[in-house]
Order: structure tokens, then C-alpha cells, then sequence
């Protein structure tokens, strides 16, 4: 008897010390992984690169309550850095669009433009999206280029008839107050009897596997027609948002034939789109 009672005292003993050790375990999952300046920096981050982020998923990705992400959000809102929105905030620089001031990685874009204006050629027929990229492939324009541009994008068409000899037609339906581009039934029967030379998309996200992503339903219903209505596709974007991805899938990788960047095409980080197809510059 004294042995059994030691051996099940013994149990008992090892049974608290295992409880506690995941009391402690599951304390450690609940803490915060960042600290509230590092968790306002992968906000700002977040927005710049995807132009707008849901309350839902930075609670997600960060492990934080929404009260601590609503709190943020309302902080960076104050200092001006973010347009605070119901479920989420959206990026200040992308809707002060007709300015090049607080544009993120505003350097990169421009250098990006550059590289897409050489695919330009007279006579083409152009699709091109919305976005700060689409913005400084407009301002790079040649002089010289006789072109026709469409497109539904409110700040780009304003760049566009800056030009003295491109013809622009503008795809006119609801305007998405979120991505200032035209949405919606009409603009996609429009787009769709368009014969485009080339597609310039500015994009959410790219990713080798996952293809093209966003997270604005009217946006990839628009970009979707385009796609299909161009005989080349080409994705503008900066190498941050390469190999990231977003909720709501625009087309599998197979579906742009060039992507655009700042960095050397010649980086590893383009190996895995090399291999599926896709042209880098």
C-alpha cells in the first residue's frame, strides 16, 4: 500500500507540473508578438503595399484582440499617416493620387515606369489599371508616342490627357471610392470589347504558386476582363509585394507574360516565375 500511495503521489505531482507547464505555453501563444511601435510599422507596411488592410486579419496575422488593432489604427489616423475606414484603414499616399509627395517607395516606381515605357510603340492600343506605379508610367510617357490609353482610373486618365498625343478613352461606370477606378457590369462589357495590344496591371500581390491576388472584389472583376481582352499582359510592381499574397485571386501566374520591377532581373528572387513562364525586366 505505502508503495502505490508513493507511486500515485508521484503521478499527481507530474500531472500539475504538466498542466502548469501548458498554462504557461498557451500564456506564451496569447502574448503579443510585437511590440506597439513594431506592430504600428507592419501596419504602415501592410498598407503601403496592399493600398488597404481589414481589422479581421491583422488580428490574425499580428495575434492581437481588434481592440488593439482599432486602437492603432486610430493612433496612426491621427498622426495622418492612414485613413481610418469601418473594418479597416486605408492607405493615405494611394488616394492623395494626383501627388507624388508620401507616395511609398516613390524612387522604385518611377524606375519601374521607365522600364515599362519601352514596351510602348505607336499606334498600340493600352489597358492599363489604376495605382501610383500606373501614375509614373503616365508621367514618363514620351512626347513623341501616338497611342491610345484606356482605362478607368481617375488619376491616370488626368495623367493621360496631359499628353499631347495619346488619345485617351476613359471606361466610365461606378467609381470605387477605395481604388478610384471605374467597377462594375458596364465597365467590364466595355472592357471586354477592347482588342488591347498590352495590359500595364498594378498589382496587390504575386506569388509563384498562388498567382495574382487582391483583396478588392469590384478591382478583380475589372482586372480579370482586362487580361482576357489584351494580347500581352504586363505586371508593374515593386519587389516587395513579390511572393506575398492577398484574399481574393486575380488569375494563376500563367496569365501575365512580362513582370516588371526595380531590381536586376538576373535576382534569385525571380527564379521560381522564370521557371512558370513570366518575363522579367
Amino acid at each position: 500500500m505505502n508503495v502505490f500511495a508513493g507511486f500515485f503521489k508521484t503521478f499527481c505531482t507530474f500531472l500539475r507540473l504538466l498542466e502548469k507547464t501548458k498554462l504557461v505555453s498557451t500564456a506564451q501563444q496569447r502574448e503579443p508578438l510585437m511590440l506597439k511601435k513594431e506592430r504600428q510599422e507592419f501596419i504602415l507596411r501592410e498598407i503601403n503595399l496592399h493600398n488597404r488592410v481589414l481589422t479581421s486579419d491583422l488580428c490574425e496575422v499580428i495575434n492581437v484582440s481588434e481592440d488593439t488593432i482599432r486602437r492603432d489604427l486610430s493612433e496612426l489616423a491621427e498622426t495622418g499617416d492612414i485613413i481610418k475606414v469601418h473594418g479597416g484603414a486605408l492607405s493615405k499616399s494611394f488616394h492623395v493620387s494626383f501627388q507624388t509627395n508620401g507616395v511609398y517607395s516613390h524612387d522604385n516606381k518611377k524606375m519601374i515606369a521607365q522600364k515599362a515605357v519601352r514596351l510602348i510603340r505607336d499606334g498600340m492600343f493600352i489597358l492599363t489599371t489604376g495605382g501610383t506605379t500606373i501614375l509614373e508610367l503616365a508621367k514618363a510617357l514620351p512626347q513623341h508616342l501616338r497611342a491610345t490609353f484606356f482605362t478607368g482610373s481617375l488619376p491616370a486618365a488626368m495623367e493621360y490627357i496631359q499628353h499631347p498625343n495619346i488619345e485617351v478613352i476613359f471606361i466610365g461606370d461606378r467609381i470605387s471610392k477605395n481604388s478610384k477606378i471605374t467597377v462594375g457590369g458596364d465597365a467590364i462589357t466595355k472592357i471586354k470589347q477592347i482588342n488591347a495590344d498590352i495590359c500595364f496591371l498594378g498589382i496587390n500581390a504575386i506569388d509563384a504558386e498562388l498567382g495574382l491576388t487582391d483583396n478588392d472584389w469590384d478591382v478583380v472583376q475589372v482586372k480579370k476582363a482586362m487580361i482576357q481582352s489584351s494580347k500581352k499582359v504586363v505586371a508593374l510592381t515593386i519587389a516587395e509585394k513579390i511572393n506575398t499574397q492577398q484574399k481574393l485571386k486575380v488569375g494563376d501566374l500563367d496569365v501575365l507574360d512580362i513582370m516588371i520591377t526595380e531590381l536586376d532581373p538576373a535576382e534569385k528572387i525571380f527564379d521560381a516565375y522564370k521557371e512558370k513562364g513570366v518575363e522579367i525586366l
